[in-house]
């Protein structure tokens, strides 16, 4: 941008000499006087200049060549990076650093070497997962390590129903493994991607009252530390560091290997129907009390609430497994939609594109959301569609609960989640409903043009310290609930107004935290720019965790922060010295 500025400064010091100046009636004599001379010399001064000027500013706006994607553009040169520079971004490309180190070992002892090496040489090294995280927390310009090639399963106890694996391995592979052994994991987050390492560390979840965040199904874990070495831990090995380590955001040691408690194999019925917020309200106890696995998708600007049951089919008296609808009477709505929007915003040609018709539902909101993402009136009659679709799509399915359990979530995106206590399943406090109550009527009334769904989820509570959801109270129930706002153009100023109009979207959201207790996901949690709201935030977090304790024992097991990155040294600065 300073160069084509710098080109523009050019071009207007080059022109302006001979438009302000007109070459006088004399200078058309044959000998030349100095004045004119030196007019001469100004006004070819001036086309040198404007020639440069324009070089440049051609040059600088051209696009890059394909060779040349990793180059650093410098005054009339592209400077290479080294060869060796990793180009790592997070899964919607929210996040994006250019690291010089990137380590993949393929075993314990590689890893155990690595972090020495780098703790000696007071190296960064953050641990790398799959890349998920809407915000990046795994993400170091300075280096990072990936388990990636640290993906085996190590042991499988039928019997005892666990599983040891090593942490690089997916949730995805994993389930695969344990599906000859008639295992399977007790709950699954929206995706199946996640490294196991990184699906523990950030506390992910899934949905279900009874059931809890992922990292309590950890058993024992091998974590692998800059300054101690490997430390095996669990219940019995350490149990304060256990729990503290569970979820603990990367920052106190590699997870190497991990044992997790498993269940029996088992399928799910889905029971998928439309409600509004009157019904929710009437049957919210019941059915979060009767459920094993639920959530909410609502949808802004209309009265419609998805609601998603699944329970095992034991529990169900032969329902009808078929939707009343096929899948394209229920998708029609939305294609009518998108060819009468391309016919708006595009071409009538574009509107009879045959592949229309071969889209799913999620590419067809993305679509549609690109015309123009950020209209409201757009964006509702979009939401409208949606509701429409899943009017049609009510009815029953039967699977394997890791089928059932996953969900399509469409394309890139900023989601921003957060988790709060609403009472128990004997004494429910309501809250969980009142807090999405309130954020749609502020959408409303700022007019945000909020795409759906906005997910509530509910888990039971987590001993891990760190966790959203951590409490001592058995009984406590959490509510989790996720805004979101799509990113289905590659343009980037389009991708830039989009973001600038979600941290609207969420600061909106933010305004109801501290009056539910609600904290952000780990996963999800953004870290202000300016000083004062990061300060907030700080005092906020140490209200809710044991930053000091956490701070603790970064520094007894990573004392030259190899495994931090600035997100972890914003929102956990070690204010005084730890003891």
């Amino acid at each position: 941008m300073r160069h084509l500025l710098l080109s523009r400064l050019l071009l207007r010091r080059g022109s302006n000499p001979t438009a302000s100046h007109p070459l006088p009636l004399r200078a058309l004599s044959s000998a030349p006087s100095p004045a004119s001379s030196d007019t001469d010399l100004r006004k070819y001064a001036g086309y040198a200049l404007l020639l440069l000027g324009c070089g440049a500013a051609t040059y600088y706006s051209f696009p890059f060549p394909a060779d040349a994607l990793h180059k650093k553009a410098v005054p009339f040169k592209y400077a290479p990076l080294p060869e060796d520079l990793h180009a790592v971004s997070n899964w919607s490309a929210t996040h994006e650093v250019h690291a010089r180190v990137l380590l993949q070992p393929d075993s314990l002892p590689a890893l155990e070497d690595a972090l020495a090496t780098a703790h000696k040489e007071r190296r960064k090294l953050r641990p790398l997962g799959s890349g998920l995280s809407p915000n990046g927390i795994g993400l170091s310009r300075a280096g990072m390590v990936s388990l990636a090639l640290m993906d085996k399963v190590l042991d499988v106890d039928v019997k005892k129903k666990t599983v040891t694996v090593q942490a690089g391995i997916r949730v995805a592979e994993l389930v695969d493994a344990l599906r000859e052994h008639g295992l399977t994991l007790q709950n699954f987050a929206s995706i199946r991607e996640q490294q196991v390492g990184g699906f523990i560390q950030v506390g992910a979840h899934g949905t279900g009252a009874r059931l809890p965040p992922v990292d309590e199904q950890v058993i024992s874990m091998k974590l692998v530390t800059p300054a101690k070495g490997t430390i095996e831990l669990s219940k019995e090995k350490d149990p304060e560091l256990f729990y503290l380590a569970r979820c603990g955001l990367g920052g106190l040691g590699v997870v190497a290997e991990v044992t997790l408690q498993c269940v029996e194999r088992h399928q799910l019925v889905e029971h998928t129907f439309v409600s509004n917020a009157d019904e929710v309200k009437k049957n919210h106890k019941k059915w979060l009390s009767e459920n094993k696995h639920i959530k909410y998708l609502w949808i802004p600007y209309t009265d419609t609430v998805v609601v998603v049951q699944c329970n095992p089919p034991s529990k169900w008296r032969s329902p009808k497994l078929t939707s009343k609808y096929g899948r394209d009477e229920a998708l029609q709505h939305v294609r009518n939609l998108y060819r009468e929007s391309l016919k708006k915003y595009r071409t009538e040609t574009e509107s009879n594109d045959p592949e229309i018709d071969t889209l799913s539902f999620t590419e067809l909101r993305d679509k549609l959301l690109a015309l123009d993402p950020l209209d409201k009136d757009h964006v509702m009659e979009v939401n409208k569609a949606e509701a429409e679709y899943w009017k049609k799509s009510e009815g029953y399915r039967m699977g394997w609960s890791d089928e059932i359990l996953g969900f399509d979530c469409g394309g890139q995106q900023w989601v921003s989640e957060n988790c709060f206590p609403t009472g128990s399943l004997a004494k429910p406090s309501m809250k969980d409903l009142d807090y999405v109550e309130k954020l749609l009527q502020l959408i409303e009334k700022d007019d945000i043009p909020a795409p759906a769904p906005i997910e509530q989820r509910w888990t039971a509570h987590s001993k891990s310290p760190m966790s959203p959801a951590s409490s001592s109270e058995e009984d406590d129930v959490f509510s989790w609930v996720g805004v979101i706002m799509y990113l289905p153009t590659s343009d980037a100023r389009q991708r830039k107004e989009i973001t600038e109009e979600f941290f609207n979207y969420r600061s909106l959201a933010q305004s109801l935290w501290d009056d539910y207790s609600a904290y952000e996901h780990w996963a999800k949690i953004e870290v202000p720019k300016d000083k004062d709201e990061l300060a907030e935030l700080q005092d906020r977090l140490r209200k809710r965790f044991p930053v000091d304790a956490y701070n603790k024992a970064r520094m007894e097991l990573d004392p030259n922060k190899v495994l931090s990155n600035a997100k972890l040294e914003k929102l956990f600065p070690v204010l005084e010295p730890v003891k």
